[in-house]
């Protein structure tokens, strides 16, 4: 093997590693979120579990006050390490937003987004302790339609991370809405954060650059053997 045949195969071996990789998801982020508000202290809490930072319109602090245009807690990248009860406050700074079913029954939410994305897969970081009536929905439902989501059993993982991959959701707008667990018998529902992902991405330049000089050494060592066979002939 010449030096230049193994300088193509190793690098069309490098180009042929990374492919995969190209096809990753690329996060999407909402231009603004509808929600009730969370419910807190005055509705059967021990602590406020509002989303205090949304920026849009409607009282932060006010048990399942509508909350419209805005931005808030579900999606300021701030992923809970720890259950509702050791982060959570009066304040209701904490990183939770909670409805509790006998005031906020099975909560809506409409997310909104800029353009046209193709939305292929959401991540929803619940507290699913059990602790307080604290347990992932029994159901999410997407655009009206009931996803293919098995809830946990109960008094399984404290903190669960529920990834709904697979999904084709175009448009600017889509509603997410939380079916909670026994029927909403005084159930709470925690969430810290919502993840929307599309499902493809442009591969980075540097990565495109190695895939074509690959098969560029390729070519040209065929090349190069093609016209030494003619030659020999």
């Amino acid at each position: 093997m010449t030096l230049s045949q193994f300088t193509a195969m190793t690098a069309l071996a490098a180009a042929a590693t990374l492919a995969p990789n190209l096809a990753h998801a690329a996060q999407v982020f909402a231009t603004s979120y509808d929600t009730p508000n969370g419910d807190g202290n005055n509705t059967g809490g021990s602590f406020n579990y509002w989303d205090l930072s949304y920026n849009g319109v409607g009282s932060t602090t006010t048990d399942g006050a509508a909350l419209s245009g805005g931005l808030g807690d579900l999606t300021d990248g701030v992923i809970a390490n720890d259950t509702w009860f050791n982060l959570e406050n009066i304040a209701g700074t904490g990183p939770y937003v909670g409805w509790n079913s006998a005031s906020s029954l099975n909560p809506k939410l409409t997310f909104n987004f800029a353009g046209n994305p193709n939305i292929a897969q959401i991540k929803f970081y619940f507290d699913d302790s059990a602790a307080g009536g604290v347990f992932a929905p029994d159901a999410i439902w997407i655009d009206g339609l009931n996803t293919a989501y098995t809830p946990p059993p109960i008094g399984g993982l404290p903190l669960l991370t529920v990834d709904l991959a697979g999904l084709s959701l175009t448009g600017n707008q889509h509603n997410i809405q939380f079916f909670q667990r026994n029927g909403g018998n005084s159930t709470w529902t925690f969430v810290s954060e919502i993840e929307f992902f599309s499902g493809s991405a442009v591969p980075e330049p540097a990565n495109w650059a190695l895939m074509l000089a690959g098969f560029g050494l390729v070519g040209g060592a065929v090349r190069r053997k093609q016209r030494a066979l003619v030659s020999c002939a």
